[in-house]
């Protein structure tokens, strides 16, 4: 006998069934409710798999799927077990297992919810049953098919995918796409919908952010509706679009066999877990979606007062001493740090190397060259000043000039085909064995227990490929187990020193993703040394990062005019403010606007660190004339916005304030003015800056509400 069960909680609806031949079947999720005419038929309804699960030596049949994740095998034949629906300390709780009697595989899909958020953190745990040993070759995450369902004009005129492109320098460009132009078009005609196509998102290896956010969004244009995901994980991931029955579906997981060279033996009685991902439904715009998102984002990360308190922090690098500190250029700089107002200062790389910096990377002992006196006597000093001292690191890997390599076993190094793996003269250490978490766990201790250092600025900046194939089946396996292992390690470090404030950086933005920022506090954004280019990073930032973890640089340089440091000081006021720029060496005029920033700064991070993004023209392109980012923080919504040429005035429609009376002040800087106006009527801010670049802060305080 068939069972329909419906769910409707923080204002998303679910509706799943157990068929009468024991399928099991994900109708919906969604903002909007189910609609059962939506679903034509039976071959429609097959399609809504709740999960799709491929292991080696078993058939697929039906469909020309290619190498779509559909009719996986034993997925295809999966059947009802059991269910679970009850409440935690989080809120509600929802597991469905399935198992295929043939191959003994049993799966239990878990969907977390989360009071008041729209979002759902799924994940799917495989159990081997059997009596044999069965290969997994993919497992979904997520799966849910139909996601265009909702209104009446075709998938080609409605849907639109959201994809956030990340590179070097360039990252966080966010773009969509309709159905035809990724050569998706669905038929117009009354006919199956059939092709062996998938639109593909991928990543492999150990930057999880280098060629993409792990992030993504289906929006369909008629009804508002929106379908967006998080994959939580820090390497290979991969989600897909495609057709199936008619209907679009939308997958989601981490690493698979095809895409990643990851497969995993299952021997009878154990065990697999998927990567998690937070997925939600909304209904309205961008900033709606970002709003689920950042309070799930608060709400999966580990508790921390870096995030509450938004401590400025300086660092020596950007624009700055670029990986050459001494003692003599480090006394000024800290003199200068703590008079602009910032209250972290880090010394970047280069202060373990007497010269070349790059492939001695490993040991983690302080250049007598460079510090005559010893480390220790700067780092007091930036105590003396005031400021809690950092370090960079990259503990992850070794460069292939240190003498910490000749120390290490071989077996703690990535390998493929029986070698070493090299990248840019480093070598990449496995978090799997104990004789590099000794020496992480090392270095740590050291530095704080040692040095005092309460501030670590974590980097990464080489990619090893696909994986090691040392302890492991297969490359992607031995990926897998490391990058697990290294959060396991994160969270060891943060259980012995809980207030140590640890920056996630992999050559800036490349390893943006939750797995990571779940842990870490901070997050470095990018790399980018133009000031101008880095409006656009800012201005999307709250869209794949939280602001309060969103790290920004600011770096005015010596000579340069009052409104190019102005331009810097708006990157990034409304996220995490990452000071650097010769501070000693620029004039007293730009001091004072640096520090007229920090000082505003202080007065608005708890707005900031509990507030929302929103985009009131929409989101930042390299190539745009005009850029805004808004935060709501209730009775106050602050507006940044950037000029880089084209015409001289701009409106921004403020709609999350229509109906309201408000008091406009440009708050930062307050004393060169630019013309500015609220159109009460229109509920919009008229600005007009006469300089091509220009950018300025604008604080919007809502008196009452006239509704």
């Amino acid at each position: 006998m068939e069972k329909v069960f419906k769910i409707h909680e923080n204002g998303i609806y679910m509706v799943w069934k157990i068929r009468e031949d024991g399928g099991v079947r994900l109708l919906h999720f969604s903002a909007l409710p189910f609609d059962e005419k939506t679903l034509k038929n039976d071959y429609e309804e097959n399609g809504c798999r709740l999960v799709e699960l491929e292991a080696a030596g078993y058939d697929r049949p039906e469909e020309r799927h290619g190498t779509k994740y559909i009719v996986t095998a034993p997925g295809y034949r999966m059947k009802y077990v059991s269910h679970k629906d009850e409440r935690n300390e989080t809120g509600r709780k929802l597991e469905i297992c399935t198992a295929d009697e043939e191959s003994g595989l049993q799966a239990i899909n878990h969907f977390q919810f989360f009071d008041g958020i729209a979002v759902v953190r799924c994940w799917c745990e495989v159990e081997n049953t059997g009596t044999e040993v069965q290969t997994l070759e993919y497992v979904s995450t997520f799966n849910l098919n139909g996601v265009e369902k909702e209104g009446i004009l075709t998938p080609d005129e409605k849907i639109r995918i959201g994809v956030v492109h990340n590179a070097w320098q360039k990252e966080l460009q966010v773009r969509e796409y309709s159905l035809p132009e990724v050569g998706m078009e669905f038929a117009q005609l009354n006919a199956p919908v059939r092709s062996s196509k998938a639109f593909e998102i991928t990543n492999t290896g150990n930057w999880s952010a280098k060629s993409y956010i792990p992030m993504g969004y289906v929006r369909n244009t008629e009804t508002g509706s929106r379908l967006f995901w998080q994959i939580e994980h820090n390497g290979s991931w991969h989600w897909e679009v495609s057709d199936f029955t008619n209907h679009l579906y939308v997958q989601l997981s981490g690493p698979t066999e095809q895409q990643s060279h990851w497969f995993k033996d299952l021997k009878p009685g154990d065990k697999f877990v998927t990567v998690p991902a937070g997925v939600g439904a909304v209904t309205g715009d961008l900033g709606n979606m970002a709003k689920e998102l950042t309070k799930y984002r608060r709400a999966i990360r580990r508790e921390n007062q870096d995030n509450e308190k938004l401590g400025v922090i300086f660092n020596d690098y950007m624009n700055c001493l670029w990986a050459d500190p001494t003692t003599e250029k480090e006394f000024p700089l800290i003199d200068a740090a703590a008079k602009a107002g910032c209250e972290y200062f880090c010394i970047d790389a280069g202060w373990y190397a007497d010269g070349f910096w790059w492939d001695a990377v490993g040991e983690w002992k302080p250049s007598q060259k460079r510090f005559p006196g010893g480390i220790k006597e700067v780092i007091d000093y930036i105590r003396s000043k005031g400021m809690i001292p950092g370090l960079w690191l990259e503990l992850e890997v070794m460069g292939i000039k240190s003498p910490m390599v000749e120390k290490m076993p071989e077996k703690a190094f990535f390998h493929r085909h029986g070698k070493r793996i090299y990248d840019r003269s480093r070598y990449q250490l496995d978090f799997r064995q104990p004789e590099v978490i000794a020496h992480a766990n090392e270095v740590i201790d050291r530095l704080v227990q040692e040095y005092g250092i309460g501030y670590i600025k974590m980097d990464y900046n080489i990619e090893p490929g696909i994986g090691t194939e040392v302890d492991a089946a297969c490359p992607g396996e031995g990926l897998l187990g490391h990058e697990r292992a290294y959060l396991a390690w994160l969270d060891s470090v943060f259980e012995r020193y809980p207030d140590l404030i640890i920056e996630n950086c992999s050559s800036g933005g490349l390893r943006m993703d939750y797995a990571m920022l779940s842990r870490y506090s901070i997050q470095s954004t990018s790399d980018q040394e133009d000031y101008r280019y880095y409006a656009t990073i800012s201005a999307n930032a709250p869209l794949a990062v939280a602001m309060e973890q969103a790290a920004v640089w600011s770096y005015p340089k010596a000579g340069a005019s009052e409104e190019e440091t102005i331009f810097n000081m708006v990157n990034a006021i409304l996220l995490r403010i990452h000071q650097s720029g010769h501070l000693a060496e620029i004039t007293d005029v730009q001091k004072g606007l640096v520090k007229e920033a920090l000082d505003y700064y202080k007065t608005i991070r708890g707005d900031i660190r509990q507030a929302y993004p929103y985009w009131p023209i929409g989101t930042s392109s390299y190539s745009d004339n005009w850029s805004a980012l808004a935060l709501d923080a209730g009775k106050k919504h602050y507006v940044a916005v950037w000029r880089r040429g084209g015409e001289d005035r701009i409106t921004l429609p403020m709609t999350r304030l229509a109906g309201k009376e408000v008091k406009i002040r440009c708050a930062y800087p307050q004393e060169r003015p630019v013309t500015f106006g609220w159109n009460a009527a229109e509920s919009s801010l008229s600005v007009r800056m006469k300089e091509e670049i220009c950018a300025r802060l604008f604080e919007i305080e809502v008196v009452s509400d006239k509704k």
